[in-house]
C-alpha cells in the first residue's frame, strides 16, 4: 500500500529496529525528516520503511555507515551502473575474509592453550601462563 503511513513506533516495529535507532538515522541524515501531523507526531511512508529496512540489512551484513550511505545514494539513482555497488561489496567481502582468517588464527591459539591444560591448579594453568607470557612457539 503506497499511501500507508506509520508512526515512529509502527515504523520501528515493521522494520525490526528500535525507536531511538530510527531517530538516530534521521539525525545522521540516512533517513529524511518525516512529515508531521497537526499534533507534531512523525509520520513515515512506505518509502521510509523500505529505506530503513535497506539500512538495517546493510548493517546486519557488516557494511559501515559510510558504505550503507553510499549504497543508499546509488539505490536512489536507479539509472546508474551497479559497478560502484560491486566495488563496495567486493571491498567489504575482502574485509570479511581477513576477519575470518584472524578468527581462525585466534581459534587455533585458544585450542592450543586449552589442549595443554592439565586441569590442575591455577599455578599450573596453561591458559593463565599463555596470557601472562604471550604466544609461545
Amino acid at each position: 500500500m503506497q499511501g500507508e503511513k506509520f508512526s515512529i513506533g509502527g515504523l520501528a516495529a515493521r522494520s525490526g529496529t528500535k525507536v531511538q535507532t530510527v531517530r538516530w538515522y534521521e539525525q545522521v541524515g540516512m533517513l529524511p525528516e518525516p512529515a508531521r501531523t497537526a499534533g507534531n507526531q512523525r509520520m513515515y511512508t512506505r518509502g521510509d520503511l523500505d529505506r530503513l529496512i535497506f539500512i538495517r540489512r546493510g548493517r546486519e551484513l557488516g557494511f559501515s555507515l559510510d558504505e550503507v550511505r553510499r549504497l543508499l545514494s546509488l539505490a536512489d539513482r536507479v539509472d546508474l551502473s551497479c559497478e560502484e555497488a560491486d566495488v563496495i561489496a567486493s571491498a567489504h567481502l575482502e574485509e570479511v575474509r581477513q576477519k575470518i582468517g584472524q578468527l581462525r588464527s585466534l581459534e587455533a591459539e585458544l585450542e592450543r592453550m586449552l589442549g595443554q591444560c592439565r586441569h590442575g591448579t591455577v599455578s599450573d594453568c596453561r591458559v593463565i601462563e599463555a596470557l601472562s607470557q604471550g604466544k609461545k612457539d
